[in-house]
């Protein structure tokens, strides 16, 4: 609020009006502090002035309370007449004080400011250089793959129907990984940039979670077992569909990943509160302790994680769930395993009543 003020016009008359509450104040206690203690009390508020306005508006500050000073409390009253020479100089200091620390204070937030560009440019840099030097790594490998088994057919023209599955499968898992990646990246981007809105409607959850588990073929699962639970008589949810089946995706993919073969993955969907709450969890060995609070970091890897993957995905799982004003925790579970818990806002109505309404309107 007060940095939207001090970069428009009403930074002058927030100034001003602050200059003028503050006399107010004292002006019933002038007789007991001394006019003299008056004029520490103003300068004193035109130095915080200084801290949140640029300089034009405390300089305006300034020569208010100046005035105001002069006016209502140095005798005599209710004149601009200055009698007493010690007065007329302490006036003059009064403007030189206000002046000199107007201009350091300004001169500090300049210099805050370069030292904060400078960090950005260098926070920035550094990021520029992992995310290049993270794509060029995920980008050479599926492109060697592709590139290795379309020469393997094209120079082979007779190799055997086996091997040409093979080669064939091999090509289409790395272009399942090329347009994962872009995918993160264009995600991303677009929750970077904050343009990311969702567009609501009504998602039947089973469906939902079904159509997120059908993009995952055998051969992705690497013998792990996916199971779903949903609480009994579960309404519709308002929720943009494309973006929480993207969002649970990557929770899920994540796990498969990174938990041993056989692993157990649960879903289960319920409604607490009034709220959509998607729990994820998994029987593998769960996070260090030390990466729990960083996952949801973009490009934040564990340590010792395998190598492949930007470390994207769940950055954009909170992003997704974020933008449904909605939150995701995780905590590793009793015993084993991790969870991850969705909880959003949504709104819910069930079938029949959806049905109701068009009929009422028919």
């Amino acid at each position: 609020m007060l940095q939207k003020i001090a970069q428009s016009p009403k930074a002058y008359w927030f100034a001003i009006i602050v200059t003028m509450l503050v006399a107010m104040i004292c002006y019933p206690f002038s007789n007991y502090i001394g006019y003299r203690s008056v004029a520490l009390i103003l300068l004193f508020s035109v130095t915080i002035l200084s801290l949140i306005l640029p300089p034009k508006p405390v300089l305006i500050g300034a020569l208010c309370s100046a005035l105001i000073w002069d006016f209502f409390f140095i005798p005599p009253f209710f004149t601009l007449y200055v009698s007493n020479t010690e007065d007329a100089l302490m006036l003059i200091m009064y403007f030189v004080i206000v002046i000199v620390n107007t201009v350091f204070t300004a001169r500090i937030k300049h210099l805050q400011s370069i030292t904060q560009q400078k960090e950005d440019r260098a926070n920035a840099l550094k990021l520029y250089d992992t995310l290049f030097q993270s794509i060029s790594h995920e980008l050479r490998t599926p492109i060697a793959t592709i590139l290795g088994a379309s020469d393997s057919l094209i120079e082979n023209p007779q190799i055997s129907r086996n091997n040409q599955i093979e080669l064939y499968q091999e090509i289409n898992g790395a272009s399942i990984r090329l347009n994962n990646l872009i995918n993160s990246l264009l995600n991303m981007s677009r929750l970077d940039s904050g343009s990311m809105k969702p567009h609501l409607d009504w998602c039947e959850m089973s469906d939902l979670i079904n159509t997120v588990i059908n993009r995952f073929d055998p051969s992705q699962l690497n013998s792990h077992v996916l199971e779903t639970s949903f609480e009994q008589g579960l309404p519709l949810f308002k929720l943009d569909f494309g973006l929480m089946e993207q969002a649970i995706y990557n929770i899920i993919y994540n796990a498969i990943i990174y938990t041993p073969e056989q692993t157990k993955i649960k879903i289960d969907v319920r409604k607490v509160k009034g709220e959509c709450v998607i729990m994820i969890s998994d029987t593998g060995n769960g996070f260090p302790k030390e990466d729990l609070i960083n996952v949801f970091e973009k490009f934040y890897r564990t340590k010792g994680s395998r190598t492949g993957g930007l470390g994207l995905g769940l950055s954009i799982s909170k992003g997704f769930v974020m933008a449904h004003n909605g939150t995701i925790s995780i905590e590793n579970q009793v015993g084993s395993g991790a969870k991850f818990t969705i909880q959003i806002p949504a709104k819910s109505c069930y079938p029949n009543d959806i049905f109701d309404k068009k009929h009422h309107h028919e």
